[in-house]
C-alpha cells in the first residue's frame, strides 16, 4: 500500500460467501447469508451490515508489531 487512507474509508466488502468484512485487512467477519436464508428482511440485514460498518476498526494496523495478516487475502473473498 503506498499510502494509508483508512480515516477516510466508508467502504465494507461483501465476500463471495454473502458475509460483511470492514476492512480488507480484517480477522472478522459478519454473515448475512445465514440470516438471509433464515428469512431475514432488508432491516435486518441493513442493521448487521449497519453493525459491521459502525464496528469497523480506525485502522488496519499494518505498520505496528505483531501485525498479522488475515488468512483469507483479498483475492480469497471475491475482491
Amino acid at each position: 500500500m503506498s499510502e494509508p487512507f483508512c480515516a477516510d474509508c466508508r467502504r465494507t466488502r461483501l465476500t463471495a460467501e454473502g458475509a460483511v468484512r470492514s476492512c480488507l485487512f480484517s480477522h472478522t467477519e459478519t454473515d448475512l447469508l445465514g440470516p438471509l436464508r433464515a428469512g431475514a428482511d432488508d432491516d435486518e440485514l441493513a442493521d448487521l451490515w449497519r453493525g459491521a460498518m459502525w464496528a469497523k476498526p480506525s485502522g488496519h494496523r499494518m505498520n505496528e508489531v505483531g501485525f498479522a495478516q488475515p488468512d483469507r487475502p483479498m483475492s480469497a473473498i471475491g475482491g
